[in-house]
């Protein structure tokens, strides 16, 4: 239970001293029986005089900050430095976009070592920040393909087929989305690239569209090879085996043929070699559905 309680007096102290200090106020603020208006000469200087010393506050405390000494301390040992940074920003042009990284990563090296990188470069006059950040941000979306590119060139299609089917369905989903937003914006991000003579290379999004075509039909092509190294062993099996086996096969079948069907829609085309395994694997699974 709180020890709180509402009083009965406090309502009255407050009106009565609400009363006694604005009286008083309104007596300090005539001159000569007369109020002086809102906005006199008399306010305007004690604002200003105000705002004044709070600027002479400021920089009183900036030149006591170690903080702000070392920002002065950074301008002055990489003046030369940032004037040869801010020369070789402007005139940058980036068509190759390995280039674009390793120039893109020589200059974060150089601004790392800032204590601020903000204020530092604030105190050169038409430093080129809007490139600055074009740069970064081209640098980080190529970074990004290339390494879902290297994944998926690194990607072993080898059994068992769950296994296989649970990583490829899993990397497949989490790249795609982030596709799908590039592919929205791509037309909007190369006019904002091109305005900072920056050529960005969106054919990456194609090749990485033709590996996982590749992939899926590496998919499907490894579901029927299975199914016909398991189909050659089905003769000295019993038949409830053999039942399950085929429930099995039909199982990968569909799934491949799901993930290939996916794929196709996300590529917006399939290769020759992708059609006749999509082709095979659809009469499998027809056949297969015919027997049950």
């Amino acid at each position: 239970m709180t020890k709180l309680k509402r009083s009965t007096k406090m309502s009255n102290l407050f009106q009565n001293l609400k009363r006694s200090v604005e009286g008083s106020s309104k007596d300090a603020n005539s001159t000569n029986g007369r109020k002086v208006p809102i906005g006199t000469r008399q306010q305007t200087e004690g604002s200003t005089g105000w705002k004044e010393g709070l600027g002479a506050s400021l920089a009183e405390l900036k030149k006591r900050s170690p903080y702000f000494h070392q920002v002065e301390e950074d301008v002055r040992k990489n003046q030369k430095s940032i004037i040869e940074l801010k020369i070789a920003i402007n005139s940058f042009q980036a068509k190759d976009m390995v280039k674009l990284l390793k120039f893109q990563t020589s200059v974060e090296s150089f601004l790392e070592g800032l204590t601020d990188e903000t204020q530092v470069l604030a105190k050169f006059e038409d430093f080129p920040a809007k490139k600055l950040e074009a740069l970064r941000t081209a640098a980080a979306l190529y970074s990004k393909l290339d390494t879902i590119e290297c994944n998926l060139k690194r990607l072993e299609i080898v059994a068992p087929l769950n296994k296989l089917f649970v990583k490829v369905e899993g990397y497949f989903n989490k790249f795609k989305k982030e596709l799908d937003a590039i592919e929205r914006t791509k037309d909007e991000e190369s006019t904002k690239f091109k305005r900072y003579d920056i050529h960005f290379d969106f054919n990456i999004l194609t090749r990485i569209k033709e590996l996982m075509v590749d992939i899926s039909s590496s998919c499907l092509e490894l579901v029927l090879k299975t199914k016909e190294a398991k189909a050659a062993k089905d003769n000295g099996e019993t038949l409830s085996k053999t039942a399950t086996q085929k429930k099995e096969n039909a199982k990968m079948l569909w799934r491949a043929f799901q993930l290939a069907y996916r794929v196709y829609i996300f590529a917006g085309g399939q290769d020759d070699r992708a059609n006749k395994l999509a082709e095979e694997v659809a009469h499998e699974i027809t056949a297969d559905s015919q027997q049950r």
